[in-house]
């Protein structure tokens, strides 16, 4: 069931990342890719992969800053 659980955050992480730059929902892709990140590092936490954990863990932490700025740029008429 861990596996699975890995499996699925890392899909989460990787599908919006492949997309974003395609799409006109670029900053809410950059949500998920958020979301997905923070799951691979609770995984990696789980499973003691202590490195791969902060890693995510501050690639998450990124992203959410680059979500906010991103977001706080479109016109309110889009956001």
């Amino acid at each position: 069931m861990l596996t699975v659980f890995g499996s699925v955050a890392v899909t989460i992480m990787m599908l919006p990342y492949a997309f974003e730059s395609r799409s006109v929902w670029a900053v809410w892709l950059i949500l998920v890719f958020t979301i997905g990140s923070a799951a691979t590092a609770l995984y990696s936490a789980m499973v003691g992969v202590y490195p791969i954990t902060a890693i995510e863990a501050i690639w998450s932490v990124v992203a959410v800053r680059r979500f906010v700025v991103t977001y706080r740029s479109l016109p309110q008429a889009l956001g």
